[in-house]
């Protein structure tokens, strides 16, 4: 069983497509839409239909295995195994930042081709690196300015698993991650977000 909820404030009807199933999803306050799937589990496909229109990926997704243009993906982010309990941060005063691009760093341009070079950041003396944008964005390789999907690492770079991977190995190597995050606008390929309601607005 898995529960799917979705802000798509003012629109009629809401269905839920899930592992081949279409589901009417209940509308609730403040645009709200919620639906449930017994049979979906980590690694299900799913999406949503908009007043009949057709199947987008969901605007909060945590993975996207096909890109922009594909259902979105059950995780269950407590599947991961953490290893870095007794990690406890770095101080932001003092910090010598690697910014590096996962696509271009290594041969192989994944989140674990990274994690073959941290020894060689660790000698370098760095102290933290900073991965340039690495949310769903179109294609498999780009700069990442373009993305669309915020909480989707890129597929092509490893998924939420191979970037929870990354972080992990990190901590342990002694190496803080930050991030750089696109939230003012979104690339042209695959933004559904005006579909399911003003996510965009003057206001902000």
């Amino acid at each position: 069983m898995h529960s799917f909820r979705v802000w798509a404030p003012g629109k009629q009807r809401v269905d839920l497509l899930s592992g081949g199933s279409r589901i009417p999803m209940t509308e609730l306050e403040g645009g709200w839409w919620e639906g449930a799937d017994a049979a979906a589990s980590p690694g299900t496909r799913y999406g949503f239909a908009i007043d009949g229109g057709e199947t987008r990926p969901d605007p909060r997704s945590a993975s996207q295995p096909a890109g922009v243009l594909g259902l979105s993906e059950v995780v269950d982010h407590d599947l991961h195994s953490w290893t870095d309990a007794r990690w406890s941060g770095l101080s932001p005063s003092r910090l010598v930042l690697y910014e590096l691009h996962v696509g271009t760093f290594s041969a192989e341009g994944t989140f674990d081709g990274v994690i073959d070079h941290l020894p060689h950041l660790v000698a370098l003396g760095v102290d933290a690196i900073e991965l340039m944008p690495v949310a769903e964005f179109s294609g498999d390789r780009g700069w990442g300015y373009d993305g669309v999907d915020f909480f989707a690492p890129h597929h092509a770079y490893g998924g939420p698993a191979g970037l929870k991977k990354l972080v992990d190995k990190c901590h342990a190597a002694g190496l803080g991650v930050v991030l750089d995050v696109v939230y003012n606008h979104a690339g042209p390929v695959g933004n559904y977000l005006g579909d399911f309601g003003p996510y965009f607005t003057d206001r902000h």
